[in-house]
């Protein structure tokens, strides 16, 4: 969907219309910061667990080889829950088939999943992955900003049909950053919310604070541009105390 069309929900206008007002009232959220170790290498996932990540995903779209064996052999040699990812080129994959041909390449690695990452565009193929017991990240993932009134409509759009929205922004200024902040505090829980690029690499420590879910960092090598390491965001999670 185009969200640059819709037009602005009058509910939303108000918060939309006192967004520094929002963020000043923000709370910091005092739960766990959740690292994920997001895997270009399927052998890294001893690698993460001693690291000191929390959950483990599979970028399975940047793998080669045969998926099935290395998804099975990491999960042997990883206790950690593990979400599945297939990421679309429209999304900054690599990933270039039709949701029928997702599904076809996802389902052999869904029995090995915690969490399986779905796109809005396969999210027709979400009950199936359901019934199978697993849970979803419903993903959006953008190269621009949108109005926060948008944000909002993205999270419930997102959330019919998975149990945890996760929606990545690519802020062009400070305010941005702030309107991100100010949505993750005030959505509905739980949440995950990123930026993309480096520019704005801070707010991928900050966030987290404000209730979102995950953090997506690496063990080596970067899945996105931006990204902390497993180890750096360890030790950010001590110096904030959490």
């Amino acid at each position: 969907m185009d969200y640059g069309y819709l037009s602005s929900p009058a509910p939303l206008s108000c918060l939309h219309g006192n967004r520094a007002y929002l963020f000043v009232n923000c709370q910091p959220n005092t739960g766990y910061m959740k690292i994920v170790a997001a895997l270009t290498d399927p052998s890294h996932a001893y690698m993460a667990r001693e690291q000191g990540a929390d959950v483990v995903e599979h970028r399975v779209d940047l793998y080669e080889g045969d998926l099935v064996q290395q998804v099975k052999k990491a999960r042997a040699a990883c206790s950690l829950p593990i979400i599945i990812t297939l990421r679309s080129a429209q999304e900054g994959g690599q990933f270039f088939g039709t949701p029928d041909e997702w599904m076809k390449k996802l389902e052999p690695l869904v029995p090995f999943a915690d969490y399986v990452d779905i796109e809005q565009q396969f999210a027709l193929h979400a009950p199936a992955v359901k019934a199978a017991g697993k849970k979803i990240i419903a993903s959006h993932h953008t190269d621009r900003m949108v109005p926060l009134y948008i944000l909002f409509v993205m999270e419930r759009e997102l959330r019919a049909y998975g149990d945890i929205p996760k929606i990545v922004m690519t802020p062009q200024n400070d305010q941005d950053v702030i309107e991100l902040i100010s949505f993750t505090q005030a959505a509905h829980k739980p949440i995950c919310t990123g930026v993309m690029g480096a520019q704005f690499r801070f707010a991928r420590a900050v966030l987290p604070l404000f209730g979102s879910e995950f953090v997506y960092c690496h063990t080596g090598n970067p899945t996105a541009e931006g990204q902390y390491s497993v180890e750096e965001f360890v030790q950010l999670k001590k110096l904030l105390g959490r």
